[in-house]
């Protein structure tokens, strides 16, 4: 049996350069222990082929200890079972609710409203100087993350959800605090958060959600109405609880679009390629997802029973992961995969949405979200250019590949 190389989550080169240690605990074996100092050793299948089977299989369920609970309020304990913890029938019913709004086909639908969003955004960016970064805020220079990749994911999931077009600063600034992760202030925005998804719910059925701005069919119209034919379809708790959830989830485009903009932005061949040929956008946004894409590790499932993986007995309750950076570039699935290639024939998929049950509902509106972005960046300035090497505002996450800021110059 091959030895099970650990990975210790600290390490200075793991959050440095996650990509290539992960890397090398895939070529030494289909099976990791990831350390975390307090919180014991989390198995993790650095392989394309196991990461995926695992992600799919029953005998692997998210539940809520796959999360950081922050502290919350009584009254909020109710909102915080979201449908992520959730497995089997109880999952499959809610995720039927909201699957219709987030096809491939609703987000195609959708774009003409994301473009409009994009532009908006791009039409302030002179005037949003930064304040407080490690550069001079003139010449154009511009935080990308704080006024448009962080912005532009809360704009498009407040107008799909049905969210009222008043209240959306205030949401905003909730997934900012989001955005930067878990802590006293994330804590402190949850109260917030779910009596803004109360209030939507509110307006909703006293049939003023956001008619001026919204589009026909938008969820939350649609949730309400299914509530009030069948009470017991969806109660009132799940209804504000989906509201809030679905909103935070879907800023998941945040670093992914960031990301991007850094790898085309310090690559001038793949910068080249896609501004000389707009219809290689989709294709180099599932690229781009596959090797800079921001989830490193999936959420930590819990194994129901006791399962061998590649000769190993992983006890029941002992939590399960799949080393997301390392199957993305695993050689055994993608030719030459630590290279950058936009023009990438499409292969065996990466799993920067996930797999099986808890694939990413929102992967569709994510992709397209992307390609507008980007599309429209690269289109309205010939000029752009990192202000600052990435590798200075990179955030020490062995999760989650991301920046705390995007500093350009237009």
């Amino acid at each position: 049996m091959t030895p099970v190389p650990e990975v210790d989550l600290t390490d200075p080169e793991v959050l440095r350069d996650p990509f290539t240690t992960y890397g090398r605990a895939r070529e030494r074996a289909p099976l990791a222990r990831l350390l975390i100092p307090g919180l014991g050793p989390i198995w993790a299948l650095t392989r394309h082929d196991g990461a995926r089977s695992m992600l799919a299989d029953a005998r692997f369920e998210l539940t809520a200890d796959s999360f950081m609970r922050p502290q919350v309020p009584d009254d909020c304990l109710p909102y915080m079972r979201t449908m992520s913890e959730m497995s089997g029938p109880e999952h499959a019913r809610l995720r039927r609710l909201v699957a219709p709004a987030f096809t491939p086909r609703r987000a195609a639908e959708f774009r003409p409203r994301i473009e409009a969003l994009v532009e908006a955004l791009l039409d302030d960016l002179p005037d949003n100087l930064p304040d407080n970064l490690p550069v001079q805020a003139d010449g154009g220079r511009v935080d990308l993350l704080r006024h448009f990749a962080r912005p532009l994911p809360m704009d498009v999931i407040c107008a799909l959800v049905g969210i009222p077009e008043q209240d959306r600063p205030r949401w905003r600034e909730w997934g900012a605090t989001v955005a930067a992760g878990a802590g006293q202030d994330f804590a402190r925005a949850i109260p917030g958060i779910m009596a803004g998804a109360a209030d939507a719910v509110a307006a909703a059925r006293a049939g003023h959600s956001d008619k001026p701005g919204g589009v026909p069919g938008e969820l939350l119209g649609e949730l309400v109405r299914v509530q009030a034919e069948d009470g017991d379809r969806l109660s009132d708790t799940e209804i504000v609880t989906l509201v809030w959830h679905l909103v935070i989830a879907g800023q998941t485009p945040t670093n992914l679009i960031a990301n991007a903009v850094v790898a085309l932005l310090s690559r001038p061949a793949q910068l080249a390629a896609v501004r000389a040929d707009p219809a290689l956008m989709p294709g180099a946004v599932e690229e781009l997802i596959r090797w800079c894409g921001p989830t490193l590790l999936a959420i930590p499932r819990h194994a129901r029973q006791d399962v061998e993986l590649h000769g190993v007995t992983v006890p029941e309750g002992a939590k399960v992961t799949a080393l997301i950076a390392a199957a993305n570039r695993d050689p055994r699935v993608f030719d030459d995969p630590d290279r950058l290639e936009v023009t990438r024939a499409p292969g065996a998929g990466h799993l920067g949405f996930a797999h099986g049950p808890h694939f990413c509902l929102g992967a569709s509106l994510a992709r397209v979200q992307t390609q507008v972005a980007i599309a429209a960046l690269l289109r309205r300035f010939p000029g752009l250019a990192l202000a600052v090497p990435a590798d200075e505002l990179r955030a020490p996450d062995p999760g989650t590949w991301r920046l705390t800021a995007l500093p350009v110059t237009l």
